[in-house]
């Protein structure tokens, strides 16, 4: 039964990956289509951010009422309900309403599922377990190329997720009863189960939520959570704008460039199917520092005037093999640094700190973009690399 749980979560990361991409791939046509300005991606971006946080500040709270099961389950049918709504828009302020319910099925998921597997499994199953995400991540961008390519358009690009988004859910929904008799197996274990609660939402919370003034108040608490904003910051906005900067700055084709960029997300997926097994070697600080040494080493590369765009194409990848130990590693250590009691909070918060990162810095990379130049695009990357590779020195200092 253990085993097929943890199947079950595998197909769960890829549902989290899987929609992650598609707005980035396709956005140079569908803003053509919808007659929006390249820099307003960033509006959708922001909202599903926004609402991702919400959920993220309230999942101790509901997966403390509810366990993780039922959480994935709703959040992932939530999400797929809202990529089938992308796929008929009409027009851009459409898109900015069901972003709503898009953000909020993300956010929560995300955090249950992360601090679930940080607790009961190693770090190797965590690293394996975001490399689903990857593969995720990387099928969005050829679905839509596919879609492009075959003259169906970006909407069907959304629909085909939509419909895998939708299987996924009758999957997890067909599971319920496995996390339920982990929850009962962990409370008998330890009077808490493994989701956090007393059961999966068959009884009263064992605790009371910390919140988000318990979570500041421990020590090292805002250096991990400056961390998850600027690794947030770096994945987002490399992700969102690498097809925009193929098609601006290199001159690639739009079809091209989609199905190019989706090459990052290649780099994030094997990275973390190797990390999986570095893990068995390295302990989680020295893997984010390998992974912070790799990301200087792709940007470097985008950075150059190599001549032709696989200079770009190799520091996109390198980009995505850097980032690929830093947020499993993170997140697999948060409960050794601050416990177990406190991971499921400190955990959302820490989503919610990467959310803003989402939110707020793809956008005003956009502004950049729109009003100087699009050349700044490895530049803005690095200046949030600096800032996360301190912010890790620091916790490692606080609480090492």
């Amino acid at each position: 039964m253990a085993s097929l749980l943890l199947a079950v979560i595998y197909l769960a990361f890829i549902s989290l990956g899987l929609p992650d991409a598609l707005l980035g791939a396709a956005w140079p046509t569908m803003s053509r289509d919808l007659g929006a300005p390249v820099s307003w991606m960033g509006g959708i971006s922001m909202v599903i951010s926004a609402c991702t946080i919400v959920s993220a500040l309230l999942s101790d709270r509901v997966t403390l009422r509810f366990g993780a099961g039922r959480v994935t389950a709703v959040s992932v049918g939530l999400t797929a309900a809202a990529l089938y709504g992308f796929s008929v828009a009409p027009n851009y302020w459409t898109l900015i309403a069901i972003a709503v319910p898009y953000g909020l099925g993300a956010g929560g998921v995300d955090a249950a599922l992360n601090n679930y597997v940080a607790i009961h499994y190693e770090s190797r199953h965590m690293s394996w377990l975001h490399c689903m995400w990857g593969v995720g991540a990387s099928i969005g961008p050829y679905v839509m190329g596919f879609a492009l390519s075959g003259g169906q358009g970006w909407g069907w690009g959304y629909r085909y997720i939509a419909i895998l988004q939708v299987a996924l859910t009758v999957v997890i929904v067909l599971s319920l009863p496995l996390w339920k008799s982990r929850a009962v197996a962990g409370a008998a274990d330890g009077g808490v189960s493994a989701s956090g609660s007393a059961g999966d939402g068959a009884s009263a919370p064992a605790r009371k939520p910390l919140g988000l003034k318990g979570v500041l108040a421990i020590r090292g608490a805002k250096e991990i959570l400056i961390m998850f904003f600027c690794y947030c910051a770096i994945e987002s906005t490399a992700g969102l704008w690498a097809s925009s900067y193929m098609v601006i700055h290199e001159g690639v084709d739009r079809t091209a460039a989609a199905s190019l960029a989706s090459l990052f997300y290649v780099g994030i997926t094997v990275g973390r199917a190797l990390s999986g097994f570095m893990t068995m070697r390295f302990d989680d600080p020295t893997m984010i520092r390998i992974g912070q040494v790799v990301l200087v080493v792709g940007v470097i590369l985008i950075a150059l005037p190599l001549p032709g765009i696989w200079g770009t194409v190799a520091g996109l990848v390198t980009v995505g093999l850097g980032c690929a130990p830093i947020y499993p590693c993170v997140i697999h250590s948060t409960p050794a640094y601050f416990g177990e009691e406190n991971s499921q909070a400190i955990v959302g918060v820490q989503m919610a700190s990467a959310y803003v990162g989402s939110l707020a810095m793809p956008p005003l990379f956009g502004l950049i973009a729109q009003y100087m130049t699009i050349s700044l695009y490895p530049f803005y990357l690095l200046a949030f690399l600096v800032l996360m590779v301190w912010m890790h020195e620091r916790l490692r200092v606080k609480r090492g």
